[in-house]
């Protein structure tokens, strides 16, 4: 990781640290960390090997262990004073991390007094785990990913676009419907893109909330007339895109991303942009012999300041 990125990092973990008893959300982050908001989660959970919100619960629940064991204050009053929104959701987040509730730790530190000691090991080893994904390095695949990465100047689009709404392995029904209706406007994948656009990152949106576009650029005149059924029409922003050759089954396009994000970003001379990314569809999964989809993934990057 170049060390911009790491100083930019630290200082948002940092800002945490010293504010997990406050209210905080995404876009507070992004603005600490001076990271695009549209990838900023993507970032930080590729670097650090955890989402935001799972990084701030975390320092958060290590503030309430030994608040715990301090036992001044009510259980109700370390929920609060550790910024979580409600005692249940406290308690919920608490065991699942513990596999304890902050009710069974406490009556056991009286007991055992290496109780918060054995809770901060925990903590310790989890926290390793951002550790090495920020300083542990293959400078083998890294030189194998600056190959494979080109850096492409795209124009604006102008598209046709049928939105898909849950699991991202289930985008075939919108392509389906926009593929019945291109080939009725005479628009066929000789002569136009066919890009997707996928709106959320499907590892921190709920699968059914997943929201994705499919999309066909459309010939120079083409008249956008109203009440197209289910296809709407709109422009996807032009401008400087890193372009990630895929060939492989769509279930694993989400590492194609990680991979993006986590390796070759930090190492490179770019930040990500406030835009979508594009995935440029370059052949028909159903057609290919391997059932494999050719994609050629598309980040949209500017310069690092």
């Amino acid at each position: 990781m170049n060390n911009e990125y790491k100083d930019r990092l630290d200082k948002v973990i940092q800002y945490i640290r010293q504010n997990s008893h406050q209210k905080l959300n995404l876009d507070m982050l992004a603005d600490v960390s001076g990271f695009s908001k549209y990838h900023f989660t993507r970032i930080f959970t590729s670097l650090e090997g955890v989402s935001p919100i799972a990084f701030v619960n975390r320092e958060r629940l290590q503030k309430a262990v030994y608040l715990l064991g301090e036992n001044k204050r009510t259980i109700l009053e370390i929920s609060n004073h550790c910024g979580f929104e409600s005692v249940s959701t406290f308690n919920a987040l608490f065991k699942k991390h513990f596999g304890k509730t902050p009710s069974e730790v406490r009556n056991n530190i009286g007991k055992h007094s290496n109780y918060p000691l054995h809770f901060s090991k925990q903590q310790e080893e989890l926290s390793s785990l951002g550790d090495y994904n920020r300083n542990g390095r293959n400078h083998l695949l890294e030189r194998a990913w600056k190959k494979m990465i080109t850096i492409k100047e795209l124009p604006d689009y102008e598209v046709a676009y049928v939105r898909h709404v849950g699991s991202y392995l289930h985008t075939h029904v919108a392509w389906e419907k926009l593929g019945r209706w291109a080939s009725e406007q005479g628009i066929t994948p000789n002569d136009h893109y066919f890009i997707g656009v996928s709106l959320d990152d499907g590892t921190f949106v709920e699968e059914w909330a997943c929201r994705y576009d499919a999309c066909v650029t459309l010939p120079r005149g083409f008249e956008k007339l109203p009440h197209q059924g289910q296809v709407e029409f709109k422009t996807l922003s032009g401008g400087m895109y890193a372009v990630y050759p895929f060939y492989d089954t769509i279930d694993h396009f989400v590492l194609a991303y990680e991979s993006v994000f986590g390796l070759w970003l930090p190492n490179s001379e770019y930040d990500a942009d406030d835009r979508p990314s594009l995935e440029f569809c370059m052949n028909d999964p159903a057609k290919d012999e391997q059932g494999k989809c050719k994609i050629d993934l598309c980040i949209p990057i500017k310069k690092s300041l």
